[in-house]
This record gives C-alpha cells, sequence and structure tokens, in this order.
C-alpha cells in the first residue's frame, strides 16, 4: 500500500498505462472533500510520469449518481477536446469499481497550482475570467450528456437560523424559483472557482475537477464563481470577475442576475461555513462570522442591482 492506496488500486492504475507499467510513488492530494485524489508516478519502460487518481468513496453520491466515474471521463473528454481549455486527458475509467475496488477515474497531472490568495488582484481574477469564457466559446461535442440540475429546493430556502437578513434571502429564492431566461446551452464546469484552478509562471495553467461538469447556461459557472469568490475575498472580489468575465466574453454573454441567484441559493442553502478545501489549500483568517457576514452583503447587493435594472 502506497499512501493509504491499496495493492488492487495501484495494480489498476499501472496496468491503465501499460502491461509493464508500475506505480512508484503516490501523494495525496489536498483541497477535496468529496472523493479521494491521489497524485501517482508511474513508470513504465525508461519514462516516469505523472497522473491523478480520484477515487469515489462517497457513499452518498454514488447512490444518486452511481455513473460518477463514467460522468467525469466523459467530462474530461469533452473539456479535453475543446479548443483553448487545458484540462486533464482521461486515461481510464472504472465505472463500478470491479478492477480499481471502486469506482475510478486516472487522469494526466497538470502542471501548476491553486492560487487562493494572491498578490495581483486584477490579474487573478482576469486570469479567472480567462480561462472560464474560453471553455463557454467553445461547442461542446456530441455523444453522452449529462444536462443542469440544481443542487437545493430555492422554495424550502429559510436562512433565518444564521442569516441577518433572512428576508433578502428569501426573495432571493423567489428569483431563483422564477423562469430562466433564455440563454444558449454550452458545456460548463459547474464547480467552476478559484480552487479548481492551476496556475503556473502567472497564468492559468489548467482547470481541474471535473466530476459535475454538464451542458447548462454559462451564467451557471459565472455566477458559481462569484459566489465562491464573495466569501473567499468580499463582494468586490466578485464584481471584478464579472467584469473581466463580460471583456473576454464579449457579446457571447450577457449577463443575467438570475443566474447569481441560483447560483447563490446552491450554495447557501445549508448554513454557510468555511469550506474545508480552502483551509487544507492554505487560505487564512477566514470564519463562519465572515463568511456569512460577506453572502448577506452580497446578496443584498444582488437584490439592490435587481431592482434598479428593473427601474
Amino acid at each position: 500500500m502506497i499512501e493509504n492506496l491499496s495493492a488492487q488500486a495501484l495494480k489498476w492504475a499501472a496496468a491503465a498505462v501499460a502491461a509493464d507499467a508500475e506505480v512508484v510513488a503516490a501523494k495525496r492530494l489536498r483541497g477535496g472533500t468529496s472523493s479521494l485524489v491521489h497524485a501517482l508516478w508511474i513508470r513504465a519502460g525508461n519514462a516516469e510520469r505523472e497522473y491523478v487518481l480520484r477515487l469515489f468513496n462517497n457513499a452518498e453520491w454514488l447512490r444518486e449518481e452511481p455513473d460518477a466515474a463514467r460522468h467525469e471521463a466523459w467530462c474530461l473528454e469533452t473539456a479535453s477536446a475543446l479548443t483553448g481549455v487545458k484540462a486533464p486527458k482521461l486515461v481510464a475509467f472504472d465505472e463500478a469499481g470491479d478492477g480499481c475496488g471502486m469506482p475510478a477515474v486516472l487522469m494526466t497531472r497538470l502542471e501548476g497550482e491553486v492560487v487562493l490568495a494572491p498578490r495581483e488582484m486584477e490579474r487573478w481574477l482576469d486570469g479567472l475570467a480567462r480561462a472560464l469564457a474560453a471553455l463557454h466559446a467553445a461547442e461542446a461535442g456530441g455523444g453522452a450528456r449529462w444536462t443542469h440540475a440544481r443542487y437545493a429546493d430555492a422554495a424550502k430556502m429559510d436562512a433565518s437560523a444564521w442569516s441577518r437578513v433572512p428576508d433578502a434571502w428569501t426573495q432571493a429564492a423567489r428569483i431563483a424559483l422564477a423562469p430562466p431566461p433564455a440563454y444558449e446551452p454550452r458545456f460548463i464546469h459547474r464547480d467552476f472557482h478559484a480552487a479548481n484552478v492551476l496556475w503556473s509562471g502567472g497564468e492559468v495553467s489548467g482547470i481541474v475537477d471535473w466530476p459535475n461538469g454538464c451542458i447548462g447556461a454559462p451564467g451557471l459557472d459565472v455566477g458559481h464563481c462569484r459566489a465562491d469568490l464573495a466569501q473567499l475575498h468580499g463582494p468586490a472580489a466578485a464584481d471584478a470577475f464579472l467584469d473581466a468575465y463580460r471583456r473576454h466574453a464579449g457579446e457571447a454573454f450577457a449577463y443575467h442576475p438570475y443566474w447569481d441567484f441560483v447560483s447563490l441559493i446552491d450554495i447557501a442553502y445549508w448554513e454557510p461555513d468555511v469550506f474545508g478545501g480552502w483551509t487544507e489549500l492554505g487560505a487564512q483568517g477566514l470564519t463562519k462570522a465572515l463568511i456569512v457576514e460577506r453572502l448577506d452583503d452580497y446578496v443584498r447587493g444582488l437584490l439592490a442591482r435587481t431592482s434598479a435594472r428593473r427601474a
């Protein structure tokens, strides 16, 4: 066993690379909270390369989506085929876990590291926005498709136990329950945020963590990232990201705050707290109280913007 990986998992991963391959080292990658992710160093012949192995060990997730490994495999193949999108390449997947011991996906490893506290905020936000706009600009290929589904029922939204402005959240949920505005479906990441973007040499080197990708509204990715940024760095960072995304997406993206409300309810439906992945990746200074304060300020700002839009 290497770094808590079973002999069965190691054998499966090596065989997926080459008949004579062997795993020479493995390391648990931090930041993920819903699956086990390891970096593997696999030697085949005289060459040694790095890979990433995801093991789907979350029983609840697998009950809801037993084809989770196949889903991510499709996302990786779709993303890798898109011009201008930097994503890991699929090596193999084990949908039922018959070979690996549990459902698994083996992929190539991209260079770079996650940056959550940038030295140059404007440049960092611009890089995130440019990478996302490039994803949305590409037409997704054919084959099996997963489509967007909401995580939470906005009709049951109740922030009275934790928010200073629960009525604002009720109003936000009401907006999210309205029919969606017109949009052109695109392949979206579905969980695009700073902890899923790698950087190298001051530039984005790739987008990772693809098990939730699907066909949906581009605004969902924008809204999800904005809600994440509002928690990490405050509402101003979320707004600056939107401005940058608009510049890079151009006329192809017509901003509509509806997607902000849908994304926000999906995040804040459960009582907010500091995301464990952020702390594992080195984020400092975040507290539950600060997260709640920033989300309250963010939802009030969205409502004010929506009121001004309607005026």
